[in-house]
């Protein structure tokens, strides 16, 4: 069961299906007569608010921001060469959905690399794009808030790390 100290207002957290949000509190309700404490995150870009039960947040897989060391690595992940698969798209796309979904800034960021296109390769097809953009916004804004910096230095800095690669 999780304390409900663990999150604490202006927190920035990850919730894996919504990326990064920041607690704006903790309110107890009463739902059909159960009494419920919920953390409530705001997810600023999506203008949406989410509620979780503080003894769900460990297993929805709410979790704090990554730590630097945890970031370096998902960064470091992007230089490495893409282990895009000859599979067919269908199946890639669900893999990489599930990346994108877990939260984990190492498994972002290896959709990312995969996805990525340089100008000498061929186009993408359009879901390609959008999930590589996808992956590049929920990389970007955790990267953002780790390094306290804006969301398109960020991504810059994203994009300036794959050409380099």
């Amino acid at each position: 069961m999780a304390k409900s100290s663990e999150f604490g207002t202006g927190d920035y957290v990850v919730y894996p299906t919504h990326g990064v949000g920041r607690v704006v509190g903790v309110e107890t309700q009463e739902i059909s007569d159960v009494t419920l404490e919920l953390i409530i995150i705001k997810f600023e870009k999506d203008r949406m608010t989410l509620r979780v039960p503080v003894n769900k947040a460990h297993e929805s897989g709410l979790r704090k921001l990554s730590s630097r060391k945890m970031m370096d690595s998902a960064l470091t992940t992007l230089k490495g060469r893409s282990r895009a698969k000859r599979t067919m798209w269908s199946r890639r796309a669900q893999e990489y959905e599930a990346k994108i979904n877990s939260g984990d800034p190492v498994s972002i960021a290896e959709v990312v690399r995969d996805l990525h296109r340089s100008a000498d390769q061929p186009d993408q097809s359009y879901s390609e794009r959008q999930m590589y953009q996808a992956a590049l916004d929920r990389l970007a804004r955790e990267l953002a808030a780790v390094e306290k910096i804006d969301e398109e230095a960020a991504t810059q800095k994203l994009e300036e790390l794959l050409t380099a690669a």
